[in-house]
C-alpha cells in the first residue's frame, strides 16, 4: 500500500519516468541492430554514443528557463518533443546521422530528466513522503518492459523504422497525462545559482554519477556482451538489459520502505557493494544464464542509489534552492547515462567486453568514499 500511495501522489512525475525508461529501453535492445546498420566498430560506436552526452549537457541551462516558462505544461511538452526526437535513430544509417539524432535525443531527454526530478522533489517537499524511489522504479519497470518488447519485434521481424515509430506513439499517448500544477513551488530567484551549496551538489552529484554510469553500461553494452562474447541470439540479447531493468524495479519497490528505516549511507555502501559483485560474476559468465544472474544482483544493488542520491539533494539543500540543486545533481547524473557507454567501448575495443565490464566494479568503489563525506559533514539543515 505504501508503494500504490507513493504512486498515486506522484502520478505525472510517474507517466514521465514510463516515457523516458521506455524510450531507453528500446534503445538498449536496439543497440545490437544500430551498430550493425551504421557499420562502424565498438570504439566508434562508443565515441557515437557520446552525442547524448553533448545534448544533454545542453539541459544544464535550457532546462530551468524552460521550466519557469512553461510552468504545469514543461513536463508533457518535454515528452512530446522526446517523442519526436525517437524518431530518429530508426530511420538514420550512417554514423553522422545517428550522431545527430542522439544529441537531439539526450537534449530531449535530459529536458525530460530535470523536470521530473524536479517535480518529484516538490512533492517530497509539500507532502514529506519518500518518493524518488517509487519514481524511479517505474522507470525501471518501463525499461524492462520496453526491452523485452523490442526484443520480441526484432524476432518478428520488424524493421527499426517501424521499431521507433511504435516508441514515438507510445510517449506521445503518456505526454498529455503529466500536466502538473506548480503554482505553489517556492520562489528560487534569479540570483539563486550564485548561492548554491557547491559541495553538496558535487557530492550527491558524484554518488548519483556513479550508479548512473554503472546502470548504462549494463544497459548500452549488455545485449552485444550476451549477443557475442556469449552467442546468444535477438530475444537472448534483449533480456540482458531486461533483467536489468526488472531487478532494479524490484530493488527500487523495496527501497521504498528501506529509505524510511536505514541511514541512507550504509544503504548506498552495502548497495555498492552488491552490485560490485553481480558486474564481476557478468564480466566472467560462461554462458547467458550466469550473466543474467550477474547483471540482476547488479540491478537490485545499484537501483537504490541513484534515487538516494538526488532524495539527498531535495534533502539537505536550502528550500528555497531545492529545485535548482536537484536540476544540477540530475544532470551530472544523467551525463553518466552517455558517458560511460563511451568509455565502455573504448575499453571493449582496447581489452575485451569480460575486462570492460569488470572495470565497472572498480567505478562503484568511488561510491564509498563519497558517501562517507556525505554522511559525516554537517550541511546546516
Amino acid at each position: 500500500m505504501q508503494i500504490l500511495s507513493a504512486l498515486a501522489l506522484s502520478r505525472a512525475p510517474v507517466l514521465a519516468f514510463v516515457a523516458v525508461g521506455t524510450c531507453w529501453g528500446c534503445i538498449a535492445a536496439m543497440a545490437p541492430v544500430l551498430k550493425a546498420r551504421i557499420g562502424v566498430d565498438d570504439a566508434t560506436f562508443g565515441l557515437l554514443l557520446l552525442g547524448t552526452a553533448i545534448g544533454l549537457s545542453t539541459t544544464l541551462f535550457v532546462a530551468p528557463r524552460w521550466d519557469r516558462r512553461m510552468a504545469a505544461w514543461a513536463m508533457p511538452t518535454a515528452t512530446m518533443l522526446l517523442a519526436v526526437a525517437a524518431l530518429g535513430p530508426g530511420w538514420v544509417a550512417t554514423p553522422l546521422g545517428f550522431f545527430l539524432a542522439l544529441t537531439l535525443l539526450g537534449a530531449c531527454s535530459g529536458l525530460t530528466d530535470v523536470v521530473m526530478n524536479a517535480r518529484v522533489s516538490e512533492i517530497e517537499a509539500r507532502s514529506g513522503r519518500s518518493l524518488m524511489n517509487a519514481n524511479h522504479a517505474m522507470f525501471s519497470v518501463a525499461y524492462a518492459t520496453s526491452a523485452v518488447m523490442t526484443g520480441a519485434l526484432r524476432e518478428a521481424g520488424w524493421a527499426p523504422e517501424e521499431i521507433f515509430v511504435a516508441l514515438a506513439v507510445v510517449l506521445l499517448g503518456l505526454a498529455p497525462f503529466q500536466v502538473m500544477d506548480v503554482s505553489d513551488r517556492p520562489e528560487t530567484g534569479e540570483t539563486a545559482d550564485t548561492r548554491l551549496p557547491v559541495l553538496l551538489v558535487g557530492v550527491c552529484g558524484g554518488v548519483v554519477l556513479v550508479a548512473f554510469m554503472a546502470e548504462a553500461t549494463v544497459e548500452a553494452w549488455s545485449a552485444l556482451h550476451i549477443e557475442r562474447t556469449l552467442g546468444g541470439g535477438a530475444a537472448e540479447g534483449a533480456f540482458g538489459p531486461a533483467m536489468l531493468g526488472l531487478t532494479m524495479a524490484v530493488g527500487r519497490f523495496f527501497g521504498q520502505a528501506v529509505a524510511a528505516r536505514f541511514a541512507e549511507g550504509k544503504v548506498i555502501r552495502a548497495a555498492a557493494t552488491l552490485a560490485m559483485v553481480g558486474v564481476l560474476i557478468a564480466a566472467a559468465a560462461p554462458v547467458p544464464a550466469i550473466a543474467y544472474l550477474g547483471f540482476g544482483l547488479m540491478g537490485l544493488g545499484i537501483s537504490v542509489i541513484g534515487p538516494m542520491g538526488l532524495a539527498l539533494a531535495g534533502r539537505l539543500a536550502p528550500p528555497a534552492l531545492r529545485t535548482a540543486v536537484i536540476a544540477r545533481v540530475a544532470i551530472i547524473g544523467f551525463l553518466g547515462f552517455f558517458v560511460a557507454p563511451a568509455a565502455m567501448g573504448l575499453g571493449a575495443e582496447a581489452f575485451g567486453l569480460r575486462w570492460a565490464f569488470a572495470g565497472v566494479a572498480v567505478l562503484l568503489a568511488v561510491a564509498w568514499p563519497l558517501t562517507l563525506i556525505l554522511m559525516q559533514r554537517d550541511w546546516g539543515r
